[in-house]
């Protein structure tokens, strides 16, 4: 039994089992739906036992299923892992670098990647982007070598590296109320139509923390999953924004969102790089953590430094500031 699977047929099984439909895991392995129906329909005679089941227009696995497709997952890896070993030895850096960013991170991290694929042209880059929570499941899947995010998941055995510090700060547009206050409060905010990103985000749950350790009750105003729709509606003085200050060089640098003058304001943070614990690295993703703690903080500010400042706007908001 089994003697005949191949890793052809693992792939396509996988890939399905993580995608949840055939045309989708299709589309991923660049192969037509009759490919990869004919892959499963080998590995599922191989088994002896239904591995996958119709479910609307999608498909769901089998106690069978389940099984298989956790070994697949470790068996794709450790081949994987192989091919990235004897090229090693060949003295060629390759393999996928697969890395799972939050949605706050994607706003750095290309940059990153770039750099790094630059010194390993061999390399194959693979970035997913996600809220925290869809980037803690990606890690717990192996779906995803590194993570970058906030802070590390209490509910994963993680080791996890600080590679930059991380600025969040209450932002609005320079012509706000706000802006013209001396030294305004989190209390002061309570009106103040706060504009705040989704449940499952890390900026979120950094905000609901600082309100919650004050002692201060947080009203929302407006629920987001995009930086961008925040970034738009609080420049149009819509509102008070909690953003990463990495979201936003371009409208601080332009002038149209200021740093709320606060007390404290901007919260400095870290990103952290981690994978799973347990789980032994590819020398992709092993190099890639490195180049991260030894030059990803030098990289983010020269990203940072390179954004151009409109004078007229500059001086507007510094009097704004200061008045």
């Amino acid at each position: 039994m089994l003697k005949n699977a191949t890793l052809r047929q693992l792939s396509a099984f996988h890939a399905v089992a993580r995608l949840g439909s055939v045309s989708r895991a299709a589309s991923e392995l660049n192969l037509t739906q009759p490919a990869v129906s004919i892959q499963l329909k080998l590995l599922v005679e191989s088994a002896g036992t239904p591995l996958l089941q119709r479910e609307g227009r999608g498909v769901r696995l089998t106690p069978a299923g389940d099984v298989m497709a956790a070994y697949a997952g470790r068996i794709l890896d450790l081949w994987r892992e192989v091919g990235d070993q004897m090229a090693g030895y060949r003295g060629v850096a390759t393999g996928t670098l697969r890395v799972g960013a939050v949605t706050t991170a994607e706003y750095l991290v290309p940059s990153l990647l770039v750099s790094f694929a630059s010194q390993l042209p061999n390399v194959k880059l693979q970035l997913r982007v996600g809220n925290r929570d869809e980037i803690v499941r990606m890690l717990a899947g192996q779906e995803v070598d590194i993570a970058i995010m906030g802070r590390p998941p209490a509910e994963l055995k993680t080791t996890a590296v600080a590679f930059a510090k991380h600025p969040m700060a209450f932002l609005a547009s320079p012509n706000h109320p706000l802006m013209h206050q001396r030294k305004p409060t989190l209390a002061d905010l309570v009106e103040a139509k706060l504009l705040v990103r989704e449940r499952g985000s890390g900026t979120r749950t950094t905000l609901e923390r600082l309100y919650k350790d004050a002692g201060e009750p947080l009203r929302i105003g407006s629920e987001m999953s995009s930086n961008e729709a925040i970034k738009h509606m609080c420049a149009a003085g819509f509102g008070v924004a909690f953003l990463s200050l990495h979201t936003c060089p371009l409208e601080l640098g332009a002038g149209l969102l200021a740093v709320l003058p606060m007390a404290g304001n901007p919260l400095q943070r870290d990103w952290y790089a981690m994978h799973l614990a347990a789980r032994r690295l590819p020398q992709v993703a092993s190099a890639f953590k490195q180049f991260l703690a030894d030059e990803g903080q030098g990289l983010i500010h020269a990203q940072l430094r390179a954004v151009p400042e409109k004078p007229a706007r500059r001086v507007a908001a510094r009097r704004a500031a200061r008045s």
